[in-house]
């Protein structure tokens, strides 16, 4: 039974910044799409940018991107999965 719930929360765990990058992605696609549709729009006379919106769109999906991204990194070094471009050089340069 201790074994299922540490697993589950290692998942809720992944699950989280997962959503905070969809839901980062999905504000920035919005502030494009409606600053691209307010363009066709002859009613309006000044069309701006939300560029509070897609800041805090971008801020998510890089926090949530890094967070996946660190956590396979760090997974792969702790296997020894990882191409020979990231391992630490181990010769010694004095011999």
């Amino acid at each position: 039974m201790k074994l299922m719930i540490s697993r589950f929360i290692a998942i809720i765990i992944l699950v989280i910044p997962g959503i905070a990058a969809m839901i980062g992605f999905l504000k920035m696609k919005d502030a494009l799409f409606i600053y691209m549709s307010r363009h066709g729009d002859d009613s309006l006379t000044h069309v701006h940018f939300d560029w509070l919106d897609f800041g805090f769109g971008f801020v998510l999906f890089l926090a949530g991107i890094g967070f996946l991204g660190g956590w396979i990194y760090f997974r792969d070094h702790k296997r020894n999965y990882l191409g020979p471009r990231f391992k630490k050089n181990t010769e010694d340069p004095s011999s």
